[in-house]
């Protein structure tokens, strides 16, 4: 276990922390526009740190739940379905699209808003493309009943207990 943990802390600064780190930073230098603190910046900020906790429990449940990683390479034995994976397919891909936007947000960078469309743009691209069909293969039925219970990418109210 100490392994796969190890092995998704580097996942984690690699994948999130590439897209909703060094890229927005890239973008910005981490600069905002002259003035006062407002809504728009408590905001962002909000939804930055409300997307990184969502990630850190998602990274957490692969690990502790699944016996594996978020990365291909390493996939989790068991089938994620806890914690926020209760509510949504999936919330990492949402936290870190909220980590973005709220950059957008937070440092009025359209750069970054146009980032957030095309990250997400790629992400529907490989879970359809990739990820559904791994996991179709991975886990079969038990996959296939989660799927038809929780929607991809709004969460539902009342948690899945399959």
């Amino acid at each position: 276990m100490a392994r796969t943990a190890a092995y998704t802390v580097v996942f984690f600064f690699a994948a999130p922390g590439t897209t909703a780190g060094l890229v927005p930073w890239w973008i910005t230098r981490w600069v905002r526009p002259d003035g006062p603190v407002g809504v728009v910046d408590v905001l962002g900020v909000a939804a930055v740190l409300l997307g990184l906790l969502a990630v850190v429990a998602c990274f957490a449940r692969f690990v502790a739940e699944g016996a594996g990683t978020p990365a291909p390479s390493a996939p989790t034995e068991t089938l994620v379905v806890g914690g926020l994976y209760r509510h949504v397919r999936n919330p990492m891909y949402l936290a870190v699209a909220s980590m973005i936007g709220g950059q957008a947000l937070a440092f009025r960078s359209p750069g970054v808003g146009l980032w957030l469309v095309g990250f997400m743009t790629l992400v529907l691209a490989f879970v359809k493309g990739y990820e559904e069909p791994a996991l179709a293969r991975q886990f079969g039925t038990s996959y296939d009943a989660y799927r038809s219970a929780v929607p991809g990418w709004w969460p539902r109210r009342t948690p899945y207990a399959g």
